[in-house]
């Protein structure tokens, strides 16, 4: 609106108030120029704010209150927002830290029982990390609590003040009173709640090498603990030749004529599934390797496609299986397409697998020297069959 139509143009007559002290008016108009109440004389052609930007007072104050009762809806809904975070998300938060601390402690005591000679310090160390991790998750849930609390506290006080500027302060007051901004700029500054690792407990406190090497060696270094594990004779590729005692699994290029066609038979890839899965507990077996330099060894789940000559069925190269792999000289652990290079320094002539399913860990290691070759955690989706692939030569299953 220009000065002139400020000065002609009809209006409600003006609520009695504030002069201006220059007029002797009524500050019935707004300069957003200056951003002060003004009267029709300073906004006319020959006033201070002649070709200023003005608009009526009560049309400024309209626009505030517009501006309050949004801003009150909005902290109305963080302030909610914020309540159900604390009320819902952190409890759980600060349950799941403390009951994977005890499985992580539990852990921790049942392996270091098998090499408590060798190990008593490892023991006492990796017990302290885990005590300190279960504290520092506790400690962050805490002192999220008490963030929120204050975040909240501070969003009401807010919300007071401005519902109170709302009810009790005039059109002149309200579009004089620049805290409305202020505190619109403090609450806005206030963020949502976000997830952070912070609060969740880091089960990787009790990961050691010293203590994996150990509780492997000592698993492993029994022969009574390896499970008896034997090829599913309707699951062998067409490429493969099964022996008698379903251990020994030999590559032969010519496809075999008299390999089944049924639902469970690999009809592309040179793959196996042994006749046993495990879904509980501590499992192991051992394999000869030395006579081949393609093979593939790890578990796979029952829904492993079989059919097609696609990465579906394709040991590693889906997220159904879990691999180690050699492939001439270069050795990788391979699982949903990624490959994981292993820089071994020779050949293993015989590879063990533990599976460990209480700690949903997967581990690769050389008996000989009983060297951990690969270690991985999942969470594995379901029961786990033993695997095997192999594209030279010949791989036999040890017991």
């Amino acid at each position: 609106m220009s000065a002139e139509d400020a000065g002609s143009g009809p209006g409600p007559a003006p609520e009695p108030g504030p002069l201006c002290p220059e007029h002797g008016q009524a500050l019935s108009w707004f300069c957003c120029s200056e951003r002060r109440p003004v009267c029709v004389a300073c906004a006319g052609p020959g006033g201070r704010c002649r070709g200023h930007r003005i608009r009526r007072a009560e049309e400024r104050a309209e626009e505030l209150r517009n501006r309050i009762v949004d801003q009150c809806e909005r902290l109305q809904l963080q302030s909610a927002s914020i309540t159900k975070y604390v009320a819902e998300v952190l409890p759980g938060k600060n349950q799941r830290a403390v009951s994977t601390a005890s499985a992580a402690r539990d852990l921790v005591i049942q392996r270091l029982s098998l090499v408590r000679s060798l190990c008593e310090s490892e023991e006492q160390r990796l017990l302290e990390q885990v005590h300190g991790e279960e504290e520092r998750a506790h400690q962050s849930i805490l002192t999220q609590k008490v963030h929120w609390a204050e975040a909240l506290q501070k969003l009401d006080t807010i919300r007071t003040s401005l519902v109170d500027m709302l009810t009790h302060l005039d059109d002149l007051q309200l579009i004089k009173e620049q805290e409305i901004f202020e505190k619109t700029e403090e609450a806005e500054g206030i963020l949502d709640p976000q997830e952070s690792e912070k609060l969740n407990f880091n089960e990787k406190c009790t990961r050691s090498l010293l203590l994996t090497q150990l509780w492997a060696t000592a698993v492993l270094g029994s022969l009574s603990g390896t499970e008896d594990v034997r090829i599913d004779e309707r699951t062998v590729g067409p490429f493969l030749q099964l022996s008698d005692d379903r251990r020994t699994l030999t590559f032969n290029a010519k496809k075999s004529k008299s390999c089944a066609d049924g639902l469970e038979h690999f009809d592309h890839w040179p793959n196996a599934l042994a006749a046993t899965s495990f879904q509980a507990g501590l499992h192991t077996w051992m394999v000869n390797v030395q006579n081949s330099c393609a093979y593939k060894v790890g578990v796979a789940l029952g829904e492993l496609p079989r059919k097609g000559s696609g990465n579906d069925s394709r040991l590693g190269h889906n997220a159904f299986s879990w691999v180690f792999s050699r492939y001439a000289q270069e050795f990788c652990f391979s699982h949903n397409g990624q490959h994981e290079p292993l820089g071994l320094l020779h050949c293993p002539a015989r590879l063990g697998v533990l599976l460990d399913l209480q700690a949903q860990e997967l581990l690769f290691y050389e008996p000989a020297s009983g060297t951990v070759l690969h270690a991985h955690h999942a969470s594995f989706p379901g029961p786990l069959f033993p695997v095997f692939a192999v594209a030279d030569q010949t791989i036999s299953i040890i017991h």
